[in-house]
C-alpha cells in the first residue's frame, strides 16, 4: 500500500490473498505524447501533428502495448505486489482512445495464487473518468517473498523545451503577399533548397541570380524544380552580388538573401556609396534567436557587421532593432545595453556608451522602446538575477533585444546560444534600402525559412508605410 511518509513497501507472496487489488490515477497530457515520441522514436507525422486526435496516438501507442502496459505494471511494480516483483506476461485488450486530459484509473485484483514458482495472476481494467473501460486483461508475475520497505523514488522534473517561436513568424506570413527575393548565387544545395522551400511555403518568390549552369547543376543533382522561377544569369559571384544590387535599386526584388558567397562579397556591394543600399542610418545585422528556455524571441545586434561599433552606430544599431521588434509585432520593445557590468565606470567604456545610449532614448534620439543599460547579461534576460542585485528595470530579465559592445562579443553570444543551449539564429541585415537575409552554411532548413519570415514581414512594413 502507499506510504504517506515517502516509503513503498510490498506484498509478499504469502499474504496476497484472490481479491486484493491496488489502484493508480493517471492523467494523460500532451507531455506524455512527446515523451513517449522521444523514448520510442515513434514520431510519425499522423500522432505528433496537432491536427490529429491526441486520442489517435493514444490508440496507436496502447494498441503496441506500451503506455497501457506501463501503467498497469507501475501499480504491480510499486503497490502489490510492489518492490521486489518480477513481470512475467500480459494479454490486454484495448476497448477504446484516451484524449489528453483523459484521466484513466487502473486497477488490478489477484485472481490466482500458483505455489509453484510463486506465481500470482491478476485481473486488469483500466477506466475513464466516465467509467468507460479503456483495456481489460490480465497479467502474470512472481510476487516477492522477501518484505521490502525503501524510499519511494524521488524521480526527476522532466521539462520538454519547444521552439514554437519561429512558427508564429512563418505564420504571420500567411496574411502577406510573397516578396519577390533576389537569391544571391545559389549555387549550393542548402541556399536553392532553402529558397525553394520558402516560396513552396508561399513566403517569397525567388530571383536566382548567378551562374545559370552552376545552378542548374545544383538543382538536378538535388531533385528541385526550379523552372517557376525568374533565373538571371552572371558570370561569377561577384557579378551575382552586383545584380542583385541593381535588381533591388530597380524596385525588381524586394529582399535580398546571400547564397553560397561570402558575406563580405555581398556586403561590399551592398554598402557601395554611389550604387549600393545604403540609406542615411547605419547599415546593421541582427540575429532573431529562438531559444528554447526563453518565452520569446530574443533579438542581438550586432553580430556580423559592424566590428567596432561607435557610439553614434550604436544609436543607429539599436534604432534598426527596436524598428525589427515593431514590425515583428512587438508593441514597446525592450532593450538592453549589454556590458560586463551592471554599474557606469570609466574602466570600462561599454558602461559609458549604454549610459549614453539611455540618455539619447530620453531625449527622443532613439524612439519606439525602452532603452536600460549597462546590463549584464543575466540580469537582462533574469528576472531573478536581476532581483538579486537590486535592479529596478522595466527591461531587466525581460528584454526583448540585446545590443552587444562589439561584434565579437555578439558573434560568441549568439554562436553559445545556438550550439550550448540549442537556439536558432535567423540573421537579417538592417539599415539598407531592403531587408538581407545573410545565411550561415551551417544554417537549418527551418532558420532559413524563418529568416524568409522575417525579410517578408520587414519588407511588406516598408511597403505599407511608403
Amino acid at each position: 500500500m502507499p506510504d504517506t511518509q515517502g516509503f513503498i513497501e510490498n506484498r509478499i507472496f504469502s499474504d496476497i490473498e484472490p481479491g486484493d487489488s491496488a489502484t493508480l490515477q493517471r492523467q494523460l497530457t500532451k507531455a506524455d505524447i512527446e515523451l513517449f515520441a522521444i523514448v520510442s522514436g515513434d514520431i510519425n507525422p499522423a500522432h505528433l501533428d496537432e491536427s490529429f486526435a491526441a486520442s489517435d496516438l493514444f490508440h496507436h501507442v496502447v494498441a503496441h502495448g506500451m503506455w497501457g502496459g506501463a501503467l498497469i505494471s507501475a501499480v504491480l511494480g510499486t503497490e502489490l505486489p510492489g518492490p521486489g516483483t518480477i513481470y512475467l506476461s500480459q494479454n490486454l485488450k484495448f476497448h477504446r482512445p484516451v484524449g489528453v486530459g483523459d484521466t484513466v484509473s487502473v486497477t488490478v485484483t489477484a485472481r490466482e495464487k500458483r505455489e509453484e514458482r510463486h506465481v500470482v495472476v491478476f485481473d486488469c481494467l483500466a477506466a475513464n473518468q466516465t467509467g468507460a473501460i479503456v483495456i481489460s486483461g490480465t497479467a502474470e508475475v512472481i510476487a516477492p517473498t522477501e518484505r521490502v520497505r525503501m524510499p519511494r523514488a524521488q524521480l526527476p522534473e522532466v521539462q520538454l523545451q519547444r521552439h514554437d517561436n519561429y512558427r508564429h513568424l512563418i505564420d504571420t506570413c500567411a496574411g502577406l503577399p510573397p516578396m519577390a527575393m533576389a537569391i544571391v548565387h545559389p549555387c549550393d544545395e542548402p541556399s536553392l533548397g532553402g529558397a525553394v522551400a520558402a516560396a513552396r511555403a508561399g513566403l517569397i518568390v525567388p530571383v536566382l541570380v548567378g551562374p545559370e549552369a552552376k545552378i542548374r547543376a545544383v538543382a538536378a543533382a538535388a531533385g528541385l524544380d526550379i523552372s517557376a522561377y525568374r533565373l538571371v544569369p552572371t558570370a561569377h559571384s561577384h557579378a551575382a552580388a552586383e545584380e542583385a544590387v541593381r535588381l533591388a535599386r530597380a524596385g525588381e526584388v524586394a529582399t535580398l538573401m546571400k547564397g553560397s558567397l561570402h558575406t563580405d562579397e555581398l556586403m561590399h556591394e551592398v554598402m557601395s556609396g554611389t550604387l549600393g543600399l545604403r540609406t542615411e542610418r547605419r547599415i546593421s545585422h541582427a540575429f532573431v534567436m529562438d531559444i528554447a528556455s526563453y518565452p520569446k524571441p530574443l533579438i542581438i545586434t550586432d553580430a556580423a557587421i559592424n566590428i567596432n561599433p561607435t557610439l553614434e552606430d550604436k544609436r543607429d544599431i539599436c534604432q534598426n532593432a527596436i524598428n525589427l521588434a515593431l514590425a515583428l509585432g512587438v508593441k514597446l520593445p525592450k532593450v538592453a545595453i549589454l556590458s560586463a557590468v551592471e554599474t557606469v565606470t570609466m574602466k570600462l567604456p561599454s558602461t559609458l556608451d549604454a549610459a549614453a545610449l539611455c540618455k539619447m532614448a530620453e531625449r527622443g534620439q532613439i524612439s519606439g522602446g525602452i532603452i536600460d543599460g549597462p546590463l549584464a547579461f543575466d540580469n537582462a534576460i533574469d528576472k531573478a538575477a536581476a532581483a538579486t542585485k537590486g535592479i529596478v528595470s522595466a527591461v531587466a530579465g525581460d528584454a526583448d533585444i540585446l545590443v552587444v559592445p562589439d561584434l565579437e562579443a555578439g558573434n560568441m553570444l549568439a554562436k553559445q546560444l545556438s550550439f550550448l543551449a540549442g537556439a536558432d539564429a535567423a540573421g537579417i541585415v538592417l539599415g539598407a534600402r531592403v531587408p538581407i537575409v545573410l545565411t550561415s552554411r551551417a544554417d537549418s532548413l527551418r532558420t532559413r525559412m524563418a529568416s524568409c519570415a522575417v525579410a517578408a514581414i520587414l519588407a511588406a512594413a516598408r511597403a505599407a508605410k511608403a
